[in-house]
């Protein structure tokens, strides 16, 4: 019987591997998107839309499905998920790897104001700015939402719902984003401070080098940390090594 692979998806990385795993003969991959963006991008094989209610959920899908691998390629703030993935991994005995892309760096010239949280975050925008660029997508806004005296420019692909700052301006676009994009951005809205998870990827990096040639502080959550049993890879090739497909054979995982 062919290998079945799940990849949680909804990132660019999940794309990719979808496309490799189905260019793989005998290989089946299903990728599952949560739903959460309006539009998604075409994805290769087959897709699910939609949660799974919780580890247990998911679990009875790996058996039902006969899933011999899982890939955790979700959004690396996406903790929730993994935390689900993790745990019916385990229940289930099914082999899981989670890909994510590299973390950014600080280099020369940045201002960077590192924290734990959104609602850390929050806590330290008013001794940065009063002009401030949110690209933490549409969730979880609610953290900011008491800075009654700062003007917010909220960027996500989707309309994001209440509760919101008061003063907030929305810029509904999807990345890739240029660095003259963001150039553009920061200096029609004149943002004097930016506000970032911690994604990593080239996709949304040039607002990164936008903000530091405009010498702008930059306050950058940090990624949540893996839960035990969890094994971070950051391309394809290495998680394909890892499941047993890298070689010429392609071994079922």
């Amino acid at each position: 019987m062919a290998p079945h692979v799940l990849v949680l998806g909804g990132t660019t990385e999940a794309r990719r591997l979808a496309a490799a795993l189905t260019a793989l003969p005998g290989v089946r991959v299903t990728t599952s998107l949560a739903g959460r963006v309006a539009r998604p991008g075409a994805v290769p094989g087959d897709v699910r839309v939609g949660g799974f209610g919780g580890a247990a959920g998911l679990a009875a899908w790996l058996r039902e499905h006969a899933v011999d691998a899982l890939v955790d390629a979700t959004h690396p703030f996406a903790e929730a998920i993994t935390a689900n993935a993790a745990r019916a991994a385990a229940g289930t005995g099914v082999p899981a790897v989670v890909l994510r892309r590299p973390g950014w760096r600080p280099g020369p010239g940045d201002d960077w104001h590192t924290v734990p949280s959104l609602d850390a975050a929050a806590e330290v925008l008013p001794r940065l700015g009063r002009r401030v660029l949110l690209t933490t997508g549409r969730l979880g806004l609610a953290a900011f939402a008491g800075l009654t005296d700062l003007h917010f420019v909220v960027r996500s692909v989707d309309p994001p719902g209440p509760p919101l700052p008061p003063d907030t301006e929305v810029v509904l676009a999807r990345g890739p984003f240029t660095l003259a994009d963001e150039r553009a951005l920061l200096r029609a809205h004149r943002i004097d401070v930016l506000v970032t998870k911690d994604s990593g990827g080239e996709a949304t990096a040039a607002k990164l080098t936008a903000a530091r040639e405009r010498a702008l502080p930059v306050v950058v959550v940090r990624r949540p940390p893996l839960p035990p049993g969890l094994t971070a890879l950051s391309d394809v090739a290495a998680v394909l090594d890892r499941l047993g497909l890298g070689g010429a054979g392609h071994p079922a995982p």
